[in-house]
C-alpha cells in the first residue's frame, strides 16, 4: 500500500507546475497547518479526507489508537473494571484505513518512541545555556564544564552541538527583536508545538556540512537540493533560537555586530587561554594573566592578535588557519604555515587618502617615490601556478576567472621563459582594442559577470599590472616595492592594448612640477588621479626624513599643550626653548602589507577637494522631516566604524546636500515596514532614539565644516578623550560611494586622525600669527 506522503504526491493536480518552495513558504505552510488543527481539533477524518491526511494529522490518530490499546490493556487487568467502559471501548471509532495498515507495523518502533509526537516546548539546549559565556575569560574556567559537555554530547555522536553557537551574551540581546527573516524563523518555530520525531540535536560540524552542500550544489536540480538542506536544517533545529541564526547565515546576515577583526581577536586570546590534548604549544592561564597591568595585558593580547591578523591577511581562509592554530598556536610560525598561498587570494594592500599634492609631497619629504596613473577600473590578483592554472580575484576576493577568459588566454604569452608561478596585481579597464584608448568603468560593468565565452565578448579589457607579490614559489611581501616593480617588468612581456603596466614616474618631493604635469596627464587620460608608492625600504640606522615637516608640527603641538597644562606661555615656551628634533613614528616602509592603509602608499584624486576633509559615513537611522521635508528622512544618523570591535559609532546627523528627488529615493528605499528599516541594533552606538533605524548596507560622502568633542556623540572615544567622543559640524552630503561596501567606511581612527590635523593646523595659525606680530614689532622698534 502506498504511503500517505506517496499518496499525497499521487492525489496533486497534474496541471500545477512544479515551483521551488521558499524559506517564507516553508514557514507559512507550517502556519496553515497550525491554524487548521487549532479551528477545528476534534473535527472527524472523511472518507475523501483519508487520503490526504498530513504527517502530524496520522501521527494523531496513531497516538489516540494507542492511548485507547494502553487503558483496554490496563482495564483488563482490573477484575473490578465495569462493563460500561468496555462497552465504550469497543464503540470507539474506527480509523482510517491508512492507519490500520501501519499499526501492525509500527508496534516494534513504538518502545523507541520514533512515531509518537514530541513536543518542541523546552527542547533547547538546557545544559549549554546554562554556562556563562558572559564572564572575562579571565575568570571563566571552562575546564568546569567540559567533562559535562562531553557526556551530553556523547549520546549523539560526541558533536558539539550547534546550540553553543547561539549561546554568547552578544546574541542573546536580540534575542526579542524583530524584523528580519531570521526572527520570522524564530517565531515560527517558537510557536511548533509538536514533532512526529523529536529529530537529533543538530552539531556545529552537521551545520557546517550542510552549509558547504548547499554552497557547491550546481546544475540541474541544485536548487530543488538546497531547498531540502535547508528544510532539513529548519526542522531538525531545536529551538527558536538555533532557527534563527540558521536562516541569517542563509541571508549572510547574522545581525550581531561581529566582523572579520572581531573574529580574529577572538581566536588569538583563545589560543593565548587554551589548547587542545596533545598539543605542545605554550599557553597562559587566566590567574596568570589576571595579575599583569592593564598595559602589559594590552601588549600580550595586542602581540598574539597582530600575528593571527597577518596570517589571515596573507591567507584569508579560516579552514586552513584554525587547523594551523590548533596544531602551533599564537606562534611568528603561523606566517609561513598559514602565508601566501596560491589560488587562495591574499587581502590587497590600501593607500591612505590624501587632499593634493602638496599634503603628499610633505608627507613624503625626502623619499623616492613612483607616481601611477590610477585607472578607472577594476582592480584584480592574478594567480598562476606551474601547470599553469589560473585564477582572478577581485579587491573584495571573490573569484571572477569567469568573468575574464580573455585575461586567462594571455597567460601563456606575458610570462617569461623563466617564470613558473606568480602572484601578480593590476587594474582591469575597458578599452579600445585598436587605439587603447581609456573607457570608463560603466562601460566595464556592462561586461558579462559569468559563462563569458571569449568569441562572444563585446568589451574588450587591459590589465594595467602595477606589483608582483610572489614568483616561482617565493613571496615577495617583504622586498621593496622598486625591487618588485623591477622583477615583474623584467620577467614579463607587455602585449599592447592587452597586457602593460601602469604609468609611471619616479620622483622625489623636490620634483613637484614634474609631478603636477604628470598629475595633470593621468587627469586627462580618462584616470581617477594617481597612486604614489614609496620605492625603498628605509635602513635602521638612517633616519626617515619624510615626516620630518609633519611631526615637527605634531611635536609642536605637543609642547603647547603640556607647556600650557603646566602654567606657562606654551608658544614663549617653543621660541625660547628651539630643542632638536626626533622623530618617534615608524619609518615608511616599501613592503608589501596585505589588508593595511598605509601612508607608503597615498592616493591622490581628482575629485579631492584642496580645501576641505570628506569622510565616507554609513546612514544607520533617521527622523521624520518637518515642514517641506515631512514626507521624507531627515535629518539622517550617519556613523563611522570601529575597526577593533565592528561597532558603528554615531558620529553627526545630516539634512543638507540632499535634493528633493534623492530625498524620494531614500524615502523609498527605507520605507516603514520595509526590509531595510530594522529594530534598534546592539552594534550601534548611540544615546538617542531616531524615529527608525536603518539596516547598514550604504556608504555615503560627507564634507564638513570642523570636528569637535562631543557629549553626546561616542565616535573615537578613548582616541583623543576618554570622556568625549567627536562630532561634525555642519556636514553636508556629497554622494554615495557606491564603488565601496560598509567595510571600507571611513573608521573612529580616520576620525581621530583628521581632528589631530586639525588641533595641528589650528595650533600652527597660532604660532604664525604670533610670529608675524613679533616680526611687525621688531620692524617697528628698529
Amino acid at each position: 500500500m502506498p504511503s500517505p506522503a506517496k499518496k499525497r504526491k499521487n492525489n496533486a493536480p497534474e496541471s500545477s507546475p512544479q515551483r521551488m518552495r521558499s524559506i517564507e513558504s516553508f514557514f507559512r505552510g507550517q502556519a496553515t497547518k497550525r491554524a487548521k488543527t487549532a479551528a477545528n481539533p476534534a473535527e472527524p477524518v472523511s472518507e475523501s479526507k483519508q487520503e490526504v491526511l498530513t504527517d502530524e494529522e496520522l501521527a494523531r490518530k496513531l497516538q489516540a489508537e494507542w492511548d485507547r490499546e494502553d487503558r483496554a490493556a490496563a482495564s483488563s487487568a482490573q477484575p473490578a473494571e465495569s462493563a460500561h467502559q468496555a462497552e465504550q471501548l469497543k464503540s470507539s471509532t474506527p480509523l482510517p484505513a491508512p492507519v490500520n495498515d501501519v499499526r501492525a507495523k509500527s508496534e516494534a518502533v513504538r518502545t523507541k518512541e520514533t512515531l509518537s509526537l514530541q513536543s518542541s516546548i523546552g527542547s533547547e539546549d538546557t545544559i549549554v545555556s546554562s554556562i556563562p559565556f558572559d564572564q572575562s575569560p579571565l575568570t571563566f574556567e571552562p575546564s568546569k564544564y567540559v567533562d559535562e559537555l562531553q557526556r551530553h554530547w556523547a549520546s549523539d555522536g560526541g558533536d558539539a552541538t550547534y546550540a553553543l553557537l547561539t549561546r554568547g551574551q552578544g546574541l542573546k540581546t536580540l534575542y526579542d527583536k524583530h524584523g528580519d527573516a531570521g526572527d520570522v524563523a524564530f517565531e515560527a518555530k517558537k510557536r511548533q508545538s509538536f514533532t512526529l520525531k523529536r529529530p537529533k540535536p543538530l552539531t556545529i560540524k552537521g551545520v557546517y556540512q550542510s552549509l558547504m552542500k548547499i554552497a557547491k550544489s550546481k546544475g540541474p536540480g541544485s536548487q530543488e537540493s538546497k531547498q531540502r538542506i535547508v528544510e532539513k536544517l529548519l526542522q531538525d533545529s531545536r529551538g527558536a533560537e538555533e532557527s534563527r541564526y540558521i536562516v541569517r547565515i542563509l541571508v549572510q546576515n547574522l545581525r550581531i555586530g561581529a566582523v572579520k577583526t572581531t573574529m580574529l581577536i577572538a581566536l588569538a586570546r583563545a589560543f593565548l587561554f587554551s589548547k587542545p590534548k596533545g598539543a605542545e604549544f605554550t599557553v597562559r592561564s587566566p590567574q596568570e594573566l589576571s595579575r599583569l597591568k592593564k598595559e602589559e595585558l594590552a601588549d600580550v593580547y595586542s602581540k598574539a592578535e597582530e600575528i593571527v591578523k597577518a596570517s589571515y591577511a596573507r591567507h584569508p581562509n579560516y579552514d586552513d588557519l584554525v587547523p594551523c592554530l590548533l596544531e602551533i598556536g599564537v606562534t611568528e610560525e603561523l606566517l609561513v604555515r598559514c602565508g601566501l598561498t596560491l589560488h587562495v587570494p591574499l587581502r590587497p594592500m590600501l593607500g591612505s587618502i590624501t587632499r593634493d599634492l602638496s599634503d603628499m609631497l610633505t608627507k613624503l619629504q625626502g623619499r623616492d617615490f613612483a607616481c601611477e596613473y590610477k585607472y578607472d577600473g577594476q582592480r584584480a590578483q592574478v594567480h598562476c601556478d606551474e601547470k599553469g592554472k589560473v585564477s582572478i580575484f577581485s579587491r573584495h576576493l571573490e573569484l571572477m576567472t569567469d568573468k575574464y577568459p580573455d585575461l586567462v588566454s594571455l597567460v601563456p604569452a606575458i610570462r617569461g621563459e623563466s617564470v613558473s608561478s606568480f602572484i601578480l596585481e593590476g587594474e582591469v579597464v575597458a578599452v579600445d582594442p585598436d587605439s587603447g584608448e581609456l573607457k570608463s568603468f560603466q562601460i566595464l560593468t556592462n561586461r558579462a559577470k559569468k559563462n563569458v565565452e571569449l568569441g562572444s565578448i563585446k568589451v574588450n579589457v587591459c590589465l594595467f599590472a602595477f606589483d608582483l607579490m610572489y614568483l616561482n614559489g617565493e613571496p615577495l611581501l617583504d622586498r621593496p616595492f622598486r625591487e618588485r616593480r623591477e622583477l615583474l617588468r623584467s620577467l614579463f612581456t607587455e602585449i599592447p592594448n592587452r597586457f602593460t603596466w601602469v604609468k609611471s614616474l619616479d620622483a622625489t618631493s623636490a620634483d613637484s612640477d614634474a609631478v603636477l604635469e604628470f598629475f595633470k596627464g593621468a587627469t586627462e587620460a580618462k584616470c581617477e588621479g594617481i597612486m604614489v608608492k614609496v620605492l625603498d625600504n628605509v635602513a635602521k640606522s638612517e633616519p626617515d626624513k619624510s615626516v620630518g615637516i609633519s611631526y615637527e608640527r605634531e611635536e609642536m603641538e605637543q609642547e603647547v599643550l603640556e607647556s600650557e597644562q603646566n602654567g606657562q606661555d606654551g608658544l614663549q615656551s617653543i621660541k625660547s626653548e628651539p630643542k632638536e628634533k626626533v622623530s618617534r613614528r615608524k619609518p615608511l616602509l616599501a613592503t608589501y602589507e596585505p589588508d593595511k592603509r598605509l601612508e607608503s602608499w597615498l592616493k591622490v584624486k581628482k575629485d579631492y577637494s584642496t580645501s576641505s576633509d570628506t569622510l565616507d559615513l554609513i546612514p544607520i537611522g533617521a527622523w521624520h522631516g518637518q515642514g517641506r521635508k515631512a514626507k521624507w528622512w531627515s535629518p539622517i544618523l550617519m556613523a563611522v566604524r570601529n575597526p577593533e570591535t565592528g561597532v558603528l559609532e554615531a558620529v553627526t546627523k545630516c539634512m543638507s546636500g540632499f535634493t528633493d528627488k534623492f530625498y524620494q529615493a531614500n524615502k523609498e528605499k527605507y520605507s516603514e515596514g520595509g526590509e531595510n528599516v530594522i529594530s534598534r541594533p546592539s552594534y550601534v552606538e548611540y544615546a538617542g532614539e531616531p524615529d527608525v533605524w536603518f539596516e547598514p548596507q550604504e556608504v555615503w560622502e560627507m564634507a564638513f565644516a570642523d570636528i569637535t568633542l562631543s557629549p553626546t556623540y561616542t565616535a573615537a572615544i578613548g582616541l583623543v578623550s576618554d570622556e568625549r567622543g567627536l562630532s561634525l559640524r555642519f556636514p553636508r552630503f556629497l554622494r554615495v560611494r557606491e564603488d565601496k561596501s560598509i567595510d571600507e567606511a571611513s573608521t573612529s581612527d580616520d576620525l581621530a586622525a583628521l581632528w589631530r590635523k586639525q588641533v595641528e593646523r589650528s595650533k600652527m595659525e597660532e604660532v604664525h600669527q604670533v610670529a608675524d606680530e613679533d616680526e611687525k614689532l621688531g620692524w617697528q622698534e628698529d
